[in-house]
């Protein structure tokens, strides 16, 4: 199963859970961007950080939370070689956490895996 992303997980587990009600065997998801882990205050609806299972869960606990026998990122780098578009173009701020500009997000960064 192939997804755009991850953000709070509950999409990707009913997914997973729908695809071995319906007789798949193994799920493998792969998700076309990095784990998203900081809120985008740009136009987006994105919940607070605590909410993003990116940003509370490792990629090993993401991938038994929404029941997948695998689970694969797409590395940051490789998503901005994939869409051949300077990064300067691009808002990369759920990825990474830098703002184009101070939002007084010094707390954004300090929540640590559960």
């Amino acid at each position: 199963m192939v997804d755009d992303s991850i953000v709070r997980g509950t999409t990707s587990k009913n997914l997973v859970k729908l695809v071995k009600d319906f007789g798949a065997k193994e799920v493998h998801v792969a998700v076309s961007s990095p784990p998203v882990k900081f809120p985008d205050f740009y136009g987006i609806d994105t919940p607070d950080q605590k909410d993003l299972i990116g940003s509370v869960k490792t990629e090993k606990e993401i991938k038994k939370y929404i029941g997948a026998d695998s689970l694969t990122y797409l590395t940051l780098d490789r998503l901005l070689k994939a869409i051949d578009l300077p990064k300067v173009n691009l808002t990369t701020t759920c990825f990474t956490g830098k703002y184009p500009i101070n939002i007084g997000n010094e707390n954004l960064q300090k929540i640590k895996y559960k």
